[in-house]
């Protein structure tokens, strides 16, 4: 069966695929050492981190629903996600003069437009590109692709702060600033991959909705959307697992080391998560994965030991792989007109993104406080987004049907 793959799987869906391999390479060699630059470099404190991360998917999420609608308007897709990946890597080089948090924050602002840019007509384009009883297996190749990029692009990471700083505790500015360099190279490989090896999808299907070009609008497809709302809400970004790691004594490179042990169990899984939602009701296998992620939130509220954090990660790859790819798969099946697809997944990023804002400024608060409150400590955040995802099971199960 695995051998028939390459066959069945269309040239659009692999060169998206090595597209975003690359980037991540470039991305993932970065986004986790962000918050540790902030933090250990720049003295940032945690809200301020969470507000950084939340101001930069915030603005991704507003351009992913324009760039989606556009991508429609436009009926062609790749001239966006050119743009988009061209953005991001042009914005790389302002990490290596950043002193202040505000370039920081700049840097995340252009970077996550970039993605916002891209994301919706990538999607739309791989769901264009493919029969419907190929979706899952597709979108599961390209986030297999995506998180093999990222696991080299951490293992890349963790080669370079041994070298240059060994296991210590903190990160510093000259390790992070050399990882910067180097990230830059496969950021516009990136770039060129898809300008030379992408070619538009014909859409299939009527023109329908209203003349002001938006379409009508799905129950479903509404009703998924607020749920996902709200199991984002406790889904805060990434950055707080690295710090959490990190306050309870694991070094950078244990750290790099277990994000690539994440990636790892995320790309062996995402392929067949994506084909056996082709398989069964797509709820199910997002259901399965938002359970595993009750479980691995309330593991890092209380695990205060490496290889406790090591177990965690492998869950959240796995919590990954059963719903990113396959969540994607079902905004197509909700949306079968391919003249409005691209609309439907930027209103779905953009939902994710919107929410993610208040989801980690409410991490860091409830973690480290505000004004004269001192927070709840390490564990709030998790316990939150660990009865969160309960809740959004329940609703998924019994109200989007």
């Amino acid at each position: 069966m695995a051998s028939r793959v390459p066959s069945r799987v269309p040239r659009n869906v692999w060169v998206l695929s090595l597209t975003s391999l690359l980037r991540d390479v470039a991305s993932e060699m970065l986004v986790h050492l962000l918050p540790l630059f902030l933090a250990n470099v720049l003295g940032v404190r945690l809200a301020l981190i969470g507000l950084i991360e939340g101001v930069a998917e915030t603005t991704a999420s507003l351009v992913k629903i324009l760039s989606g609608w556009l991508s429609d308007r436009l009926g062609r897709r790749k001239g966006l996600t050119v743009g988009g990946y061209g953005l991001a890597a042009l914005a790389m080089p302002l990490l290596l003069v950043a002193q202040t948090w505000t370039l920081v924050l700049l840097y995340r602002f252009l970077d996550r437009i970039g993605k916002g840019i891209r994301t919706a007509p990538r999607d739309a384009l791989i769901a264009d590109s493919v029969e419907p009883d190929q979706r899952g297996l597709s979108f599961g190749l390209h986030r297999a692709a995506d998180s093999a990029g990222a696991f080299l692009g951490l293992l890349l990471a963790a080669v370079f702060v041994t070298r240059m700083q060994g296991s210590g505790l903190v990160l510093d500015a000259q390790t992070f600033r050399a990882i910067v360099y180097f990230a830059i190279v496969p950021a516009a490989l990136a770039v060129l991959v898809v300008v030379v090896g992408v070619r538009e999808a014909r859409t299939r299907g009527p023109h329908t909705g209203s003349k002001t070009g938006v379409p009508d609008i799905d129950p479903r497809f509404t009703r998924f959307l607020a749920v996902m709302a709200l199991f984002t809400l406790g889904n805060s970004t990434d950055a707080f697992l690295v710090l959490r790691a990190q306050s309870s004594g694991t070094s950078v490179v244990a750290i790099l080391i277990l994000l690539a042990g994440f990636n790892l169990v995320y790309t062996v899984l995402s392929g067949p998560a994506g084909a056996l939602s082709d398989r069964i009701d797509r709820r199910k296998v997002m259901i399965g994965g938002w359970l595993l992620y009750a479980i691995v939130y309330l593991g890092f509220a209380w695990a205060d030991q490496t290889w406790q954090f090591a177990l965690l990660y492998g869950l959240y790859g796995a919590y990954y792989a059963l719903t990113a790819g396959v969540a994607k798969a079902f905004v197509a099946d909700l949306t079968p007109n391919p003249d409005r697809r691209g609309w439907a997944f930027g209103v779905f990023n953009g939902v994710i993104g919107l929410t993610l804002l208040p989801a980690s400024v409410v991490a860091g608060v409830l973690w480290e406080g505000v004004g004269t409150w001192p927070g709840l400590g390490p564990a709030a955040p998790f316990i939150f987004g660990s009865g969160l995802s309960l809740i959004s099971v329940l609703l998924m199960w019994r109200w989007v049907k």
